[in-house]
C-alpha cells in the first residue's frame, strides 16, 4: 500500500512532479511492483489528480474517503474490507525502494510461527553526532530480541559518561503490519507519549503491540522539498 496525498505541507503536489521522465508516484509504484514481493500493489489516495495519474499508467488505486491524521489511518481504511494477511506501507515519495530490506520485513512474519509480532519496521545505524542529535531523525532502542522499546526524537539512550560503547539507530518509517494491528491503530485514540513526540509508532507501544525491528544499511531518499527532488534527479542520472 502506497499512501499518497496531494496536499503535502512542505511540498504540495510533489508526487506528480517529474522525476526524469516519470512522476514521483509512478517511479515509486513501479519500484514496488518490480520487487516481485507482493500479491498486489495499490496507491491509496484522496486526490483526483493522483488517482488519474496512477490509473493512467495502468496502476491500481484505492480511494480514501476520509480525512486522516497519518498514513497508517489511511491504510486502515483501505484494507478494512480486503482479504489480506500482511500489509506493507511504502511512502509515495520514496522511489528508491530497497528490495532486500522489504524482503527482510516479510521474512519476519514467515518466521513468526506463534504470531507474536504485530508489525515490523526498519532501523539503520547512525554514525555522525549531528545525525544522532537531529530531531528529524527518529531514534529507536530495542531489547535483546530486536523488539522496539521506545522511539524518540531525542538521542536515546542518553550517553551519561560517554564511555559505554553504543550504536544509535534511526527508525526508517517503512512498516509491515498484520492487518488487525493496523485496524487496531486506527480505532485506538492517541495517548500522551505519541502526542508529545509526534511519532505514530509510539501508539503501538503504548497499547502493548510488539514491533520487530530489522537492521538495514538502506539509506532512504524521501522527497520532502524541491531540493530533495533535485537530489533524486541527480541520483537517478548517475
Amino acid at each position: 500500500m502506497i499512501p499518497a496525498r496531494y496536499e503535502a505541507s512542505r511540498f504540495p503536489g510533489k508526487l506528480l512532479q517529474d522525476l526524469n521522465g516519470k512522476t514521483v508516484i509512478r517511479r515509486t509504484y513501479e519500484a514496488a511492483k518490480e520487487t516481485d514481493l507482493f500479491d498486489e500493489v495499490y496507491v491509496v489516495t484522496d486526490s483526483d489528480k493522483i488517482e488519474e495519474e496512477v490509473t493512467g499508467f495502468g496502476g491500481k488505486t484505492i480511494r480514501s474517503k476520509k480525512e486522516h491524521d497519518c498514513g497508517s489511518d489511511r491504510l486502515a481504511e483501505a484494507v478494512e474490507n480486503l482479504d489480506v494477511d500482511v500489509v506493507v506501507n511504502v511512502q509515495g515519495d520514496e522511489p528508491f525502494i530497497d528490495r532486500d530490506s522489504l524482503a527482510k520485513l516479510l521474512l519476519v512474519f514467515r518466521e513468526d510461527e506463534t504470531k507474536v509480532v504485530d508489525l515490523a519496521s526498519l532501523k539503520v545505524a547512525l554514525a555522525q553526532s549531528d545525525e544522532i542529535t537531529n530531531p528529524n531523525n527518529v531514534k529507536v532502542i530495542t531489547d535483546k530480541d530486536n523488539f522496539a522499546m521506545y522511539f524518540s526524537r531525542f538521542p536515546i539512550p542518553y550517553p551519561r559518561d560517554n564511555e559505554a560503547p553504543m550504536t544509535y539507530f534511526k527508525h526508517i518509517g517503512i512498516y509491515a503490519f498484520r492487518k488487525q494491528a493496523l485496524l487496531d491503530f486506527h480505532n485506538l485514540p492517541m495517548l500522551p507519549l505519541e502526542a508529545t513526540e509526534k511519532i505514530e509508532a509510539i501508539r503501538f507501544l503504548e497499547y502493548g503491540k510488539k514491533i520487530k525491528m530489522v537492521e538495514t544499511s538502506m539509506q532512504t531518499i524521501g522527497i520532502d522539498t524541491p531540493e530533495d527532488l533535485e537530489k533524486a534527479r541527480q541520483l537517478m542520472d548517475s
